[in-house]
């Protein structure tokens, strides 16, 4: 890690604190906790996105920034922010607009209509916190090109959710690669990745609403 981006990491942590004081996008209100739980909680995920496809990466459900923006500082890759919440959008591209972060952009809407608009543009997405494994293999089956990785940050991951989304793997045209268990700070964290290897052998994206409401 640079100095420099080093810097951007703790100026982006510094944004997001002084936002939230407006806009509600984290509960974490300090700046030694944001240190550890978003931006070194992000960063655990470098490894994995170091060793996927060259080409554009897609952080759904982005929230505050995280993993986005710290992966995108990172890797230099050409970074999306996806999110349905407007006003977190509208601040997110004013940090990036302060930032200067020129690799980095935003989209306003759901993930479904993403997918629509741009499928099988990205090499790589992530998602943290953001729900179960089966779903997310469905929101990024159809916005991943073949070989694209699609990397899920996970706090507590049960057998029951990690089985269900193996299962599913034929049906969504997805593949198990990894799956790594962690400490972070007496924090259990599980990262879990999966490969675009096939078409899905069913129509994706669904209706909007239809992953969470009706999940295969």
């Amino acid at each position: 890690m640079t100095e420099s981006n080093q810097a951007l990491l703790e100026q982006h942590l510094n944004l997001v604190l002084e936002a939230n004081k407006i806009t509600n996008l984290t509960r974490i209100d300090s700046f030694e906790e944001g240190k550890k739980f978003h931006i070194e909680d992000s960063l655990t995920g470098l490894k994995e996105i170091n060793n996927a496809p060259q080409g554009r990466y897609a952080d759904i459900g982005c929230g505050a920034g995280y993993p986005g923006i710290p992966l995108a500082i990172s890797t230099g890759r050409e970074t999306l922010l996806v999110d349905s919440v407007g006003k977190k959008i509208t601040v997110l591209d004013e940090i990036i607009n302060e930032m200067q972060l020129s690799n980095v952009s935003t989209y306003h809407g759901r993930i479904e209509d993403l997918a629509r608009e741009q499928a099988n543009s990205f090499a790589v997405i992530t998602a943290r916190a953001l729900s179960q494994l089966s779903i997310l293999m469905e929101f990024a089956s159809p916005l991943l090109i073949k070989g694209g990785y699609l990397i899920c940050y996970k706090s507590k991951l049960e057998d029951t959710e990690f089985n269900k989304a193996v299962s599913l793997e034929k049906q969504l045209g997805m593949k198990l690669i990894s799956r790594r268990d962690f400490e972070l700070y007496d924090t259990h964290r599980c990262i879990v990745v999966f490969e675009k290897v096939a078409k899905p052998s069913i129509k994706l994206p669904r209706k909007t609403g239809f992953a969470q409401k009706k999940p295969l």
